[in-house]
């Protein structure tokens, strides 16, 4: 059956023609997807013969809330069901800024990163560009009130999204449609782990939405330990990458930097970081390592990142602190996800 999610307002409309129905009946289901709809009954203002129809020969790719955690500082985590009993992540911000989500690309994630709990249990499968845009669709209709609307989008959790490439290229122009969800590519972000020859076709096919490496590490001795992709993408390669990808697009690369305690948080790592990104259009975001269970890494503290940002900055590359949000509620990549299943396997 067609995931109706999965496709472009265009696209609905054909498939529309295609049942017997005017063009126009695409853009209202479009209407409905984007309030959060589940099922066609719910689209009152189609045809009942037009819904029969679309009951037939298509689905609205399912996400169940499983578990839905609110922090004191007002960030929601939702632990999301699929059709198929794997689960996934989402997690959504409020800042000055406007509302902002960090959405799943894979149920789980290959990449084996030793400070994520992503990757804990491997990688179930890749999600569908419908499952990523329904994370949206749904937790907006979830968290935003009358007149509000989620305008800012991170594709920064459950799974490495240049691993799914092609749904995730699909996605952001589900979620960039004027007559849809209307999020500006500028207002979206992809990170990634540094698969590298995807960095060149994001900046052919994605020029304006916004890159963000996961680097952790100035060199790739300390990279090889934490980041098994290391072992295929030495840090020169990746870097290289990056200033191609800045030079091309002319947009700000962000390099994500978890400091984490006797690992990379020396000063002479710091200083090597810094002649790493020198000269490049970038943004260093230090993030103070939220540690997860079954993990040997510990956090410096967030005094020690301030110290690192003073230093970066001392250095000529601009740094900030990510500001933390959610730490109550496990809202790092992974954690609520990976505590479902140790509750399910007891």
């Amino acid at each position: 059956m067609i995931d109706i999610r999965s496709l472009e307002i265009k696209e609905i409309c054909e498939l529309s023609e295609a049942l017997g129905e005017k063009a126009f009946r695409g853009k209202q289901i479009s209407e409905w997807l984007c309030r959060g709809a589940s099922s066609f009954g719910e689209m009152t203002n189609l045809p009942a013969s037009f819904r029969a129809k679309l009951e037939e020969s298509c689905r609205i790719s399912g996400l169940e809330v499983l578990r839905r955690l609110k922090s004191k500082d007002g960030t929601q985590k939702f632990l999301y069901g699929l059709d198929d009993g794997n689960a996934i992540e989402t997690v959504f911000m409020k800042y000055k800024y406007g509302n902002s989500i960090c959405i799943s690309s894979q149920a789980g994630c290959r990449m084996g990163c030793v400070f994520c709990a992503s990757g804990k249990n491997g990688l179930s499968r890749d999600l569908t560009p419908g499952e990523m845009a329904g994370q949206i669709q749904v937790t907006q209709a979830l968290c935003c009130g009358e007149g509000e609307r989620i305008s800012h989008v991170v594709v920064m959790g459950t799974g490495e999204p240049f691993d799914n490439y092609e749904n995730v290229r699909k996605f952001v122009r589900l979620i960039n449609q004027e007559k849809g969800l209307g999020i500006g590519h500028r207002n979206i972000t992809i990170s990634t782990c540094g698969i590298v020859p995807r960095i060149a076709d994001m900046a052919s096919d994605m020029p304006q939405v916004n890159l963000a490496i996961s680097l952790h590490a100035p060199n790739d001795a300390i990279r090889r330990g934490i980041m098994p992709i290391a072992n295929k993408y030495p840090v020169s390669e990746l870097i290289d990458a990056c200033r191609s990808y800045a030079e091309k697009t002319h947009r700000r690369v962000t390099f994500e930097y978890a400091v984490t305690k006797g690992v990379n948080d020396s000063d002479e790592c710091i200083r090597e970081l810094a002649s790493l990104l020198r000269g490049m259009l970038c943004h260093v975001n230090l993030i103070p390592l939220n540690p997860i269970e079954e993990g040997a890494l510990e956090s410096p503290g967030r005094k020690r990142a301030e110290e690192i940002r003073e230093m970066l900055e001392s250095l000529g590359i601009p740094a900030t602190v990510r500001r933390t949000l959610g730490s109550d509620i496990d809202a790092s990549c992974g954690q609520l996800r990976l505590s479902q299943s140790s509750r399910d396997t007891i």
